[in-house]
């Protein structure tokens, strides 16, 4: 027997449980976040962005790599310091300056990164310029000691002297320096962005932050997971994933939250318990988030059939953050909102009242932006989906200039950069290739046959062997044999033989020598080095590309058959979003280059931009597909489709100005490739979101009417409204 007024046990059990469990859920993801968090300072410990790293086994240049290991004591990477004179006298450097220099760079021997003594300064023909090799350890933070080295030269350079630090050393420093913004600079702006989207979106003090919140709550946890798999060697990270991975939790997790708080927000006016609101919220948006999520993650997976690591590798960390954006959306965002209940929207506080809910939804499909624009769809839907497929083929036409084919190293960073201006000085005075010789691993008895040809090869300066009687480790090979009497190094019966290139190691003519040496050196010799990493990198991204986007396609239109349960639909919002995928790469080609005037794009920019815009165009096709299909069950297929875009209109359009913007993000770290996709995803986006799911979509689907869902039973119904 119970007190009057007292609940009865179940009734306070049930209670209990609703306060609890959202609570707990509260809890374990504060304790996810605790772990992820203080990772954030940390994820250049488990990464790498050494090319050569991500390439394929099976790679001549990786091969190469591999093998030199055995020629050279310890892991070391080369800076080319490179003097010259300000042209006083008769510009030349003068004894005194010369022994200035060499004294310098013995001096900069003393920092930290060095990993062994600086080589005898090497004057140029023209008596302009001496250039020296630095090796620094390979394992050090390369950004902070190409910088000590800049420091030390500067200090103890003679005067009328200029240094430039460049060569391999030089460019990953660059890079390094480049992503070093990752962790505060692109988080920032990101969040920053988001925030301000959302404050005008909501007009609330709270809601905003519990969005953000379910957004890097969900990063955490990621990060949790990604960096440990990563510090046991299971994937591979690079400052290219890591800022990928920021902006794609992010936008994701935003995206799901903002369709969840929509639906709940409309529920709360419909019924009086937040509990019954929530579950309704819930159950209303968990099939389009879980097959929004799951088509992100299975065309992220399509990834490992690449040949690249980078690509392969970037499949699972970008899909473990969608994994976690979904569930945070799922679960941590709606214990949120069961904790704050209606004072998550205030001030505008959702009020309990079914017939203004009713009356608001009708008022939203026939007054309104929206609504107006159903109305155009009703009105002319062929004429309207015709003139949007062709706008969208004219701007696929910038396809024709889009010039994908890999940029050489000295562009990968925008901006200023000493080593890029270190390389084109050194080209002035020195071979271009200098310090970034092409290494052919050749067996020893091909080791003079392999020499010979390679003198005589269009582009090449000079050849050395590896010796270990040498007094700088090599010795020059001319058609006589080895200068000097001294024996070459032989490991495993091989000996590596380094070309100086004529050309500078990034540049199209030294592609066009190590392509020619390939084809022309015995079959055994196999070719390395900075050139040969380039050329593999950009013929593996050619391979991926030709491979993956069929692939994904094929995905794609499997996950949403069986979300749809219909074959027509989903191929008509493939081929939607393959159209508009087009047009977004063809306006960017133009802007890359007549607005921004770009030197070119890496070759995996174009399945990058393929991968992440299709998925995610497909999102807001999913968004809106499914709440058409809800609404065509109730109303019939034709009004269905008009107040399906209604609904979803202004919450579909957010989801997207949110992933545009945090895509936009990527543009403040000084990367080409991540400027490129920046664009290329932003611009997409917003093109899916204003102009292919709010017209092309719906009027497409309009036209073709109930047999839109073929072979479904919705398709077979006796559908009068059509």
């Amino acid at each position: 027997m119970t007190h009057r007024g007292t609940p009865p046990p179940r009734t306070r059990w049930i209670r209990a449980v609703r306060i609890v469990l959202p609570a707990l859920l509260v809890v374990l993801w504060l304790a996810g976040a605790s772990v992820g968090g203080p990772l954030f300072g940390r994820i250049d410990e488990v990464s790498s962005n050494d090319r050569t790293a991500y390439l394929p086994t099976s790679a001549e240049a990786t091969q190469v790599q591999k093998a030199a290991e055995a020629f050279t004591e310890g892991d070391t990477i080369p800076a080319i310091v490179v003097v010259t004179t300000d042209g006083a006298g008769d510009g030349t450097l003068s004894e005194d300056q010369l022994r200035g220099v060499q004294d310098a760079l013995a001096s900069a021997e003393d920092i930290d990164q060095a990993a062994g003594s600086a080589s005898p300064p090497i004057p140029s023909d023209d008596g302009r310029a001496v250039e020296s090799f630095v090796p620094l350890d390979a394992d050090a933070d390369l950004g902070a000691a190409v910088s000590d080295l800049e420091t030390a030269l500067a200090a103890d350079l003679p005067a009328g002297t200029t240094s430039y630090v460049t060569g391999p050393a030089g460019f990953s420093g660059d890079l390094t320096e480049a992503f070093s913004g990752i962790d505060g600079l692109l988080l920032g702006v990101a969040l920053a962005a988001v925030l301000a989207i959302l404050l005008i979106v909501y007009r609330s003090a709270l809601l905003p932050f519990m969005v953000l919140a379910t957004s890097m709550f969900a990063l955490c946890a990621a990060l949790a997971v990604i960096w440990h798999l990563a510090n046991a060697g299971v994937l591979l990270l690079s400052g290219q994933t890591q800022g990928i991975l920021f902006i794609l939790v992010i936008g994701a997790a935003t995206d799901y939250s903002l369709l969840m708080v929509a639906r709940y927000r409309e529920e709360l006016r419909a019924v009086p318990d937040r509990g019954v609101a929530l579950l309704r919220a819930i159950r209303g948006t968990a099939e389009p988030i879980l097959a929004s999520g799951g088509t992100v993650i299975a065309a992220l997976l399509c990834l490992l059939l690449s040949d690249l690591r980078s690509n392969s590798t970037l499949g699972p960390v970008a899909a473990i953050g969608i994994a976690f954006a979904m569930l945070s959306a799922l679960t941590f965002l709606p214990a949120l909102l069961f904790l704050a209940g209606r004072t998550a929207f205030w001030p505008r506080r959702p009020l309990y009242d079914p017939a203004e809910a009713e009356r608001s939804e009708e008022r939203l499909v026939t007054r309104g932006l929206w609504a107006g624009v159903a109305r155009r769809v009703e009105r002319h839907p062929r004429r309207l989906w015709i003139g949007v497929v062709l706008v969208l083929c004219v701007a696929c036409a910038g396809l024709l200039q889009l010039r994908a084919d890999g940029v050489s190293q000295s562009e990968l960073v925008l901006g200023d950069s000493q080593a890029r201006t270190g390389q084109e000085v050194l080209g002035e005075h020195f071979p271009g290739g200098s310090g970034s010789p092409a290494q052919i691993l050749v067996p020893q008895d091909q080791l003079q046959e392999t020499a010979d040809r390679l003198l005589d090869a269009n582009g090449v300066e000079s050849v050395s062997a590896r010796s270990s009687d040498a007094p700088s480790g090599s010795a020059a090979v001319t058609s006589d044999g080895i200068r000097g009497g001294a024996a070459p190094r032989v490991e495993d019966g091989r000996v590596l033989l380094e070309a100086t290139l004529a050309d500078a190691p990034d540049s199209a003519a030294a592609e066009t020598t190590v392509r020619d040496l390939r084809e022309d050196l015995p079959q055994d010799a196999l070719v390395g080095g900075e050139t040969a990493t380039a050329i593999d990198t950009d013929d593996a991204s050619v391979h991926d590309r030709n491979l993956i986007i069929p692939v994904v396609l094929a995905v794609i239109a499997a996950i949403l058959v069986l979300l749809l349960r219909s074959l027509l639909a989903p191929l008509l919002l493939i081929a939607t979003t393959a159209l508009s995928f087009g047009a977004a790469l063809g306006v960017s080609a133009l802007v890359f280059d007549h607005v921004l005037d770009f030197p070119g794009a890496d070759a995996a920019v174009p399945l990058y931009g393929f991968v992440f815009l299709v998925a995610l165009g497909i999102d807001y096709n999913i968004f809106l597909m499914t709440r058409v299909r809800e609404e065509s069950l109730a109303h019939g297929t034709r009004p269905g489709i008009l107040r399906g875009l209604t609904l979803t209109g202004g919450v579909i359009t957010s989801a997207g100005i949110v992933l545009a913007a945090t895509f936009a993000a990527l543009a403040v770290i000084p990367i080409l490739f991540l400027a490129q996709l920046a664009f290329i995803v932003a611009f997409g986006v917003l093109l899916d979101t204003f102009v292919v799911r709010t017209l092309l979509v719906p009027a497409l689907a309009f036209d073709v009417g109930r047999s839109v869902w073929w072979p479904s039973r919705l398709a077979r119904r006796a559908d009068r409204a059509d």
